[in-house]
């Protein structure tokens, strides 16, 4: 992972970043804590839900006094209750994800930034949880980004590991992310079922290096594996390539798939070319974030 530093230089990038969006929200409202948005549960706001008859121990502030002298029934009015949306950042931290020689944990960083600042502007809570042997909210995220505690980016187990143990309250019926090279071998329809529980809308960002997405690579090479250490030699020549690209397809076109299953968005970004002009422009196509 990249010295605190240059992490601390990620995140200020994208606080800038961030500044310049605002999250988008799902079309439907989302049910959650007392807020600023109308959900579709019965609450306590002003906006007039619908009528049920009186039971013991409702709010007689509540029963409507009109159809009571009209007709002697005893009717209580429903309001919408007012929630406050909430998102949710899923980053892996894995090993894979802080590779040496590339730009992907600052990266990863920046975006998390970016999404904490789009979503305070659009009147969002938010925070960040780190995801490898386990899932655990990143100290601090809750609230500036200042305080965050850097993940190291260290982490030998993939995120699959700690999302099937992971039995903690992300916040039901809010926006969730999860940014992640995806480079582990899991069953993609599982991890996106349990990242999607219960969210309101749920985006798949795979984060990869330059190197990773087009392999420029010739002749004899030591490959090692990030995370069991483990070593491969390859001959890399241009169907070898090739046959990497063709593997990179068909992974992602499984998570796509996958995404698709669930309603879910699925976003390709790579590091070296996450910012465009000062923009996020595959973050702007999909939907995700719209320009203040």
């Amino acid at each position: 992972m990249a010295a605190q530093s240059t992490a601390r230089e990620a995140l200020l990038a994208g606080r800038a970043l961030g500044l310049r969006y605002r999250l988008a929200l799902p079309r439907e409202a989302m049910r959650g804590q007392s807020g600023v948005r109308l959900g579709t549960q019965v609450g306590a706001s002003l906006d007039f839900h619908d009528y049920r008859d009186y039971h013991p121990g409702d709010d007689l502030r509540h029963l409507d006094w009109n159809v009571y002298a009209r007709s002697d029934k005893e009717i209580i009015k429903l309001f919408r209750e007012e929630v406050s949306p909430h998102v949710d950042l899923v980053l892996d931290v894995t090993r894979s994800m802080g590779l040496e020689g590339t730009r992907k944990a600052e990266a990863a960083l920046t975006l998390a930034a970016v999404f904490a600042l789009a979503a305070e502007n659009a009147h969002c809570s938010h925070a960040v949880w780190t995801a490898g042997t386990r899932v655990a909210l990143l100290q601090g995220s809750r609230g500036d980004m200042a305080a965050w505690q850097v993940p190291a980016f260290d982490d030998r187990a993939s995120p699959d590991e700690g999302l099937a143990r992971f039995t903690a309250a992300w916040r039901r019926h809010g926006v969730r992310v999860f940014v992640s090279d995806l480079l582990w071998p899991a069953e993609p329809a599982a991890a996106v079922r349990r990242l999607a529980d219960g969210a309101a809308s749920l985006t798949v960002i795979q984060l990869l290096a330059q190197e990773e997405e087009a392999p420029a690579l010739r002749g004899q090479h030591r490959f090692q594996d990030v995370e069991s250490d483990e070593y491969l030699d390859v001959f890399a020549d241009a169907s070898a390539c090739a046959g990497y690209e063709a593997a990179l397809a068909r992974h992602r076109e499984g998570w796509s798939r996958a995404c698709r299953g669930v309603g879910a968005r699925f976003v390709t970004v790579t590091a070296e070319g996450l910012v465009d002009n000062g923009r996020l422009p595959a973050l702007e196509r999909c939907g995700l974030l719209e320009a203040e």
